[in-house]
């Protein structure tokens, strides 16, 4: 365990940032529920109105599927993530593609989706009201520069997370850094704020959730080609609870995320 925690560190502390079409996902805090060792889930999505800022086209993206994983041990889980395939379908251009970008003769691109790997730290007792856990990982490097979806490049993120139960009613918090390379050689980097915000009703078979996600550039500098802050809020339906299927509709609250969104996962805890 302490082997893998520290491969994972390294990694993380060498590494640099890209940018990407889709915020980086809330932490899961059932990874800590009584008697679970492994987390694992699956899902698809459609987002319709997305841009893909590179392409410099905008139409309606499919990410199948997108795998999470996670084991835990005590006050550490090891956390992992990745999107097999991304399908874009472009409707319209608002802007011509970034240099190396390849057209899309028929109006199709497809590519990779990202990939995470990281750590998650619980800072507090197990029993303990108010939970609170330091997260940190990449997302690496697996995505081609000419497709226009995303771009070859590693980034870091690092954040704290805090949750707390009221009964039936489950509260989390997260926010932090995330480092970015840009592709624009004058302005190499950007370090953007990572946010979200998860409320979920655990109780009966049906649980309703809603979660605000997002991230945002600083206030001293304008928004980088590829780096575009990104927000949106996610009404979702879990049904289930060690074996599990969540829908989830999504709304877009800036321009790079999408218009509308919908997913389905299906997921357990062991």
């Amino acid at each position: 365990m302490l082997r893998a925690l520290t491969l994972v560190a390294v990694f993380a502390a060498n590494a640099t940032a890209d940018a990407q079409l889709r915020p980086l996902e809330p932490f899961s805090w059932r990874v800590f529920d009584d008697n679970v060792t492994i987390a694992a889930d699956s899902r698809i999505a459609r987002y319709q109105g997305q841009r893909a800022s590179l392409a410099g086209t905008k139409g309606d993206l499919w990410e199948v599927p997108t795998m999470s994983f996670a084991w835990t041990s005590g006050r550490f889980a090891i956390l992992a993530s990745g999107t097999a395939v991304r399908f874009f379908a472009e409707r319209e251009r608002f802007s011509p593609p970034f240099p190396g970008v390849l057209p899309a003769p028929n109006g199709r691109r497809h590519d990779s989706g990202e990939y995470t790997i990281g750590t998650g730290v619980r800072l507090t007792p197990l029993r303990h009201p108010f939970q609170a856990l330091l997260r940190f990982g990449t997302r690496l490097p697996t995505t081609d520069n000419r497709t226009g979806l995303d771009r070859d490049a590693t980034d870091f993120f690092a954040t704290l997370a805090g949750h707390t139960r009221r009964r039936s009613l489950s509260v989390s918090l997260e926010a932090g850094l995330g480092i970015t390379a840009t592709r624009d050689s004058t302005y190499e980097q950007d370090d953007l704020l990572l946010y979200s915000a998860r409320a979920e009703y655990e109780r009966g078979f049906v649980k309703p959730s809603l979660v605000i996600v997002g991230q945002a550039h600083g206030p001293t500098h304008k928004e980088r080609r590829g780096v575009e802050d990104l927000s949106e809020a996610r009404l979702g339906l879990r049904i289930g609870d060690r074996t599990w299927v969540r829908l989830e509709g999504i709304k877009g609250m800036e321009t790079f995320s999408p218009a509308y969104g919908l997913s389905i996962a299906v997921g357990t805890l062991r």
